[in-house]
Order: structure tokens, then sequence, then C-alpha cells
């Protein structure tokens, strides 16, 4: 068996791993229960996958999202690595065949959701796996407490029955101290573990935040002043457009992308951004899950996000080559109201939640106790367009039944053709005989793809067709005949997003939703809210060092490159004695609710020099903490 260095070396081109890669991996082989926090692009993946290749068996890797299973499936094929994922929206089938090369073939991994977990067909294939690791990507997911919470996550614990003494590595780019404390119980992490912590501290990225009335023309400015390439978030899908066509009119090579997007047109825009033919990409929280472009030199955040945690990693993906970086976030008064109305939003009435399930089985015609495992195309628009359904409450409602197991939706994803041979190669000769016709078809995918027998191959239509010098429709008309004939298994390409029923279709008047549960979250994600809203209006404390004391790393040092540290450095003071200053000031004015200036500098220099206390002032008043009225009385600025 080769050792960790030579397959990351084999496989990868590496000469040597990244900060703590090789610790994480160490443990995992010592059969050890691992956390691992390494940030946004700090190469998580390589963490199972060279422990996995390093020992006979199997990897189970849990993840939430499709599209990076998708990713993360393909590059290991790449290399000649067997992996396969199962997600909703799957044939029957094509899962059963997934399985079965599990057990019997060769796949060292298999991705999978949450909710795949659960159901009896997989338990079942499960006993007859030789897993070595289970790995849960994105754990933070498993945590109430979290700012993305999966219930189906809670499900992950269940594995350690069936597999008692393989080792579990949880990943995530960010946690706070409560949240990985909570990922280690909800796991049944042993009493032995291993916890790995890479610093938040993101040395060469400069964070800034403005108060901007106008942020098109501040966006602007911003980026005709930072070169190089970068991403501006925003959380409406229309406003990409919008500040897209902005920043085009100004010369400015930009473009957009969001979910609604066909996956063929978001695999365009993403490719032309990776190449550097699109510089500024305008797109919601869709766009860099899975991305690892070491360039991108800024990363403006036009509307406040909905956490730290999701602010970090989103403005992480800036810098990544280790050369400096700005992450610029834009507010104004009206996005702190915006973002109490989003969290409402979020959490529908009851009422809502069964009008909308009740509205996909008329959609679907679904009979009570009917439709599991079913999965159908499904269209926001066109589905509240049909039952005059308020298109923002439906898809909160959407999201509470996913949560509660009632349903699975997948944004969509291109899916290529595959295919996979239902008879034997003994069989493929009959036919070609009695079926002369099907002859140079059957040769044709036997020609050009391999496999075909064991697995499902991804195949081009179009491929072979050029191959055989005949139409595509002609290609398309033999494998669908060959399909209803049972000869192959054949699903055509796809690229429209799916609803699958995870349960037999109930009762709407009878749904389990735990209100205790929907009102828990929402109290998190109003803590969350006043989360970012702090880090937000903070005009004195490094914004570097606020954000990575939110996730616990409590020792860092002022980053000195940010907007709070850049003014302050105009200052005669230390940091330590300017906070302690600004401190006793806040709470004067919080006391008493405003103070003549000059009392207040007589109230202060009883313990500080007369010009330190004076310099202070004028830089909180300058920088909009504190306000000097004509009176010359300082007040707190609201």
């Amino acid at each position: 068996m080769s050792t960790i260095h030579q397959i990351l070396q084999q496989y990868w081109g590496y000469e040597s791993f990244r900060a703590l890669q090789e610790e994480i991996i160490q443990s995992a082989l010592d059969k050890v229960d691992t956390l691992a926090l390494l940030p946004t692009g700090g190469g998580k993946s390589i963490c199972f996958q060279v422990p996995t290749l390093a020992q006979e068996g199997l990897c189970l890797v849990v993840s939430p999202l499709i599209a990076l299973m998708k990713d993360q499936v393909e590059n290991l094929k790449k290399r000649n690595i067997k992996a396969a994922a199962i997600f909703s929206g799957m044939q029957k089938r094509e899962i059963d065949a997934t399985l079965d090369n599990c057990i019997y073939g060769h796949t060292k991994f298999l991705y999978l959701s949450p909710e795949r977990l659960a159901t009896a067909m997989f338990k079942e294939r499960l006993k007859k796996m030789r897993v070595s690791l289970v790995a849960i990507d994105e754990a933070h997911c498993i945590s109430q407490w979290g700012y993305d919470f999966r219930p189906a996550y809670l499900n992950i614990a269940e594995l350690r029955n069936a597999l008692p003494n393989v080792p579990f590595l949880a990943l995530t780019a960010s946690a706070t101290p409560r949240v990985q404390q909570d990922i280690k119980d909800k796991l049944l992490f042993g009493r032995e573990h291993n916890t790995f912590q890479k610093s938040f501290t993101r040395k060469n990225l400069s964070y800034s935040v403005f108060y901007e009335e106008n942020k098109p023309q501040k966006l602007l400015h911003i980026l005709k002043n930072v070169q190089g390439c970068g991403i501006v978030y925003v959380r409406s899908r229309k406003r990409t457009q919008q500040i897209a066509q902005t920043l085009k009119k100004q010369g400015i090579r930009a473009d957009f992308y969001h979910a609604g997007l066909s996956p063929s047109i978001r695999n365009s825009k993403q490719n032309a951004w990776m190449s550097d033919n699109t510089r500024i990409m305008v797109c919601t929280n869709a766009f860099g899950m899975g991305i690892d472009k070491p360039n991108v030199r800024v990363v403006v955040h036009i509307d406040i996000p909905q956490s730290l945690e999701a602010y970090y990693q989103e403005a992480g993906r800036g810098g990544r080559d280790g050369k400096r970086a700005f992450a610029v976030l834009l507010y104004d008064k009206g996005d702190l109201k915006d973002l109490e109305t989003w969290v409402n939003m979020g959490f529908p009435p009851r009422a809502a939640i069964k009008k909308t399930y009740q509205s996909l089985a008329n959609y679907y015609k679904i009979a009570i106790g009917a439709g599991q495992d079913q999965s159908f195309p499904f269209n926001l628009g066109k589905f509240c367009k049909i039952y005059k359904l308020k298109a923002t409450e439906t898809f909160s409602s959407l999201k509470v039944l996913q949560e509660n197991n009632y349903i699975n939706t997948n944004d969509a994803f291109e899916q290529s053709s595959r295919l996979m041979f239902l008879i034997n190669r003994e069989e493929i000769y009959k036919i070609e005989v009695s079926h002369r016709r099907l002859q140079p078809y059957i040769k044709g995918i036997l020609r050009t793809y391999g496999g075909t027998f064991e697995d499902y191959v991804s195949i081009k239509e179009g491929e072979l067709a050029r191959n055989l010098r005949t139409s595509v429709a002609y290609v398309k008309n033999a494998l669908l005949y060959m399909h209803k004939h049972k000869l192959i298994d054949y699903v055509p390409q796809t690229d429209e997003p799916k609803l699958t029923f995870t349960l037999p279709r109930a009762n709407a008047n009878n749904l389990i939703i735990d209100q205790k549960i929907l009102d828990f979250r929402k109290k998190v994600q109003l803590q969350n809210i006043a989360g970012i809203i702090a880090y937000t209006e903070n005009k004195i404390k490094c914004r570097s060092k606020k954000l990575v004391t939110y996730f616990g790393e409590f020792d860092a040092n002022n980053c000195g490159i940010c907007d709070v540290c850049l003014r302050r450095k105009k200052l005669a003071l230390n940091d330590s004695k300017f906070e302690k200053i600004t401190t006793v000031i806040n709470q004067l004015l919080n006391e008493q609710k405003k103070i003549a200036f000059a009392e207040m500098v007589v109230q202060l220099t009883r313990h500080y020099g007369k010009e330190e206390v004076i310099t202070t002032l004028r830089w909180l008043a300058d920088n909009g903490h504190v306000l000097i009225d004509e009176e010359r009385n300082i007040h707190l600025r609201k």
C-alpha cells in the first residue's frame, strides 16, 4: 500500500500537504473521530480522500449539495479513482446499480445526501459494504445553533450501529465553539477524539465596511481602484442582472449568475469568469461553492449576508493565492430592517405550509400513502401561478417541508445522459443477429464507452451520432427503443429542478411540524442577524479580530489593514489605549446620553493624557461613532 505522500503525488501532483492536512489524515488512519476546521479553500476534500486511498475499503461522504457531489465525483474519475454519488431524482435501478458497485465493485467513494442514509434500500446494502471512513462535509449543518441546520444530518449518528469501528471525520469551514461541541455531541464522537482548527485569520485579506446610500456608485469606485477579478454578492436574482448591466455600461467586463439560470448557461458563465474572460461576477450566494479561483482580488457584498459564518465563507473567496485582496461590505439603514423581514418570511405560518403540501399532492396527482421516492420536474414560478401562491412564502414552506423530511428539492444542475446494459454479452450477440438495425448502435456504444455492463455510464448522443455518421434523432430513437424493450436502461439528459417525495404522501392536516424547533431556529437566526449587524456597525475594533473572535479565536492580533485599523493608524495611540478610552466614552454616554465635550475631556484626563482623549474623541466623531452637536455636546450616534 502506498504512503500518504506517494498518494498525494500520484493523484494530485503535490509534493507536500497544506497546513494541518497531514495531521487530519493521520488521525483518520489511526481510527480516531476527528473534527477538522479548515477555511474555505483550505483543501478539506484531500483530508478524507487520501486516507481512503491509503487503506482497503470505501469512504461514505455525506454532503448536502448535489452540485458539489457531482463536481467531486467527476474530479475523482478524472484521476482514475472510482467514485459515485446518490441523490434525489435518480432512477431506482440506477441507485441499485450504484450500491451494488459499492459492495461488489471497486468504488472507493460514495457521495450521498443525509436524507439517503435513512432509506431502507441503503440501510440493507450498507450491511454488505466494507466501509473504512465516514466523512461528513459541511458538518455545521448538524447543529441547530448553526446557520444552515439540516435535520437530516441528525440521522448520521445512526451509522454508528452498523459501523461501530469506523471513524467519523467531520469537516467544515466555519463553526463557533458552541457549534463545534454540538457537532461532536450529535455525531457521538468517542471519548478520545481530535480537533484540528486552522487559524481563521486571513492576513492578506483587508476587510472594510462602508455606509452608502448610493451603493452602485460606491461599487464602481471600488472596482475602478482595485485591479483584477472579483465577485459581487447580492440577495436578489433580479438585482444580479441589473448591477451587471450597470457595470457593463461603465466598461467593466461583468456578468450575472444565480440558481434560476439553466445549468448550461451557469457553466458557461462560470467558465468565462474562471478563465478571466469575465472580470466581475455579480451573483447570489449560489455562486462560489466549490470554486477555487486563487486570484480573486475583491469580494463586495452589496447586501448584508444572513450571518457572520456566511459572510466569512463568501468573503474568504478572495485572495486565496496569498496576495492582498479586499472584502468590502456596503450597507444602508434599509438593509438592517430588511434582515429582520427576511427572517420572518423564512418561517411561514402552518396554514401556508399545509396549503403548499396539499397543492403539491394535487399538482402531481399523488394519493395519500403513495409517492414515496418518486421524483418530478418542478418549476416554482409555474407552480405558484397555477395555485395562486406567494412565491417567497411558498419557497419558505418548501424548505420547512424538506427540513421535516416530507420532500426533497434540488436546483437545476446539468446531468448528462447515461445508460447501462441490462443484458449480458452473450445475449447482445443474439440481439445483433435478430435485430440487425440495432447492430451499429450497440457496437457504437461498446466501442465508445467502457463499463456499460457494470454501471451507468455518461454518454453523449451527439458523439455517438458522429461516430456512426447518422443523426442525433436516429441515435435517440434507437436508445429509446432498446430502453423500451429492456435491453438497456437509458436516462436522457436533464437540466431541470426536481422535487422528490421522501415519505408516502400524508394528509396535509396531519403533517407533523415541530413548532418548538421552528421557533428555536427563528431565535437562532435572529441571533445570527444580531451578530452580522454588530460587525457591520462596529467602528472601533479590528474587523479581522472581531470575525475570528466570533469563531473562538481570542488571541488574534489586529490585522493592520482593515478599514478600522487603517483609520486608527492616523492616531498617535496604541491599540490598547485607544480601546480603553473608547470603552469609557461609550459607558459614560450610555449612562448620561449626552455630555459636554469639555466635561468629557475633564473626566477622562484623570486617567489618560489630554491629547490622547481629544484625539480619540475627534476620531470617533470623524468616523461616525459619536455626534458632536452645535452646543459641543457629545452623543452616541444612533
